[in-house]
């Protein structure tokens, strides 16, 4: 499975298929993709593999953690790490071609913009659950903890 940003600038490889996502609805990932939530898998890292572009990569770092790495030629989001885990956080909207997918969970609920209609597929979480419970609902389907 392949991915890039807006430009092509940065490029990336996912071994394996995603079939589990999550939407995070928090204001925070709403200004980060200027839309009503964000579409994201969770990836374990020896599975990605960056094709051409890592220098094209910048980064933003709030003092909370929450980090947002982005191509500095087109201003897409780009895959990064998740904090000090061994997990990629991939937005799916960057893969290439018609993945089969399904949201398994919506984050941030509670701070939804008001505009948001929030499907009712998935389970749903006021705030953000734990990493655990998150990893548990995608790993099934995304096969995280496979070691394949």
């Amino acid at each position: 499975m392949r991915g890039s940003c807006l430009c092509g600038k940065v490029k990336f490889e996912i071994e394996g298929e995603i079939q589990a996502i999550y939407q995070c609805h928090c204001s925070l990932c709403r200004k980060e993709g200027g839309s009503s939530s964000n579409s994201s898998a969770i990836i374990d890292a020896a599975k990605i593999r960056w094709a051409r572009g890592q220098e094209h990569i910048s980064s933003y770092v709030r003092q909370t953690g929450f980090r947002s790495d982005f191509c500095s030629s087109c201003g897409s989001p780009v895959p990064h790490p998740l904090r000090s885990t061994s997990y990629y956080w991939v937005p799916v909207g960057l893969l290439d071609g018609n993945i089969q997918c399904e949201v398994v969970a919506h984050l941030f609920v509670g701070s939804k913009a008001s505009w948001d209609t929030i499907p009712a597929n998935g389970a749903h979480f006021e705030t953000m659950p734990g990493p655990g419970e998150l990893l548990k609902l995608l790993s099934p389907k995304n096969q995280l903890n496979s070691g394949d």
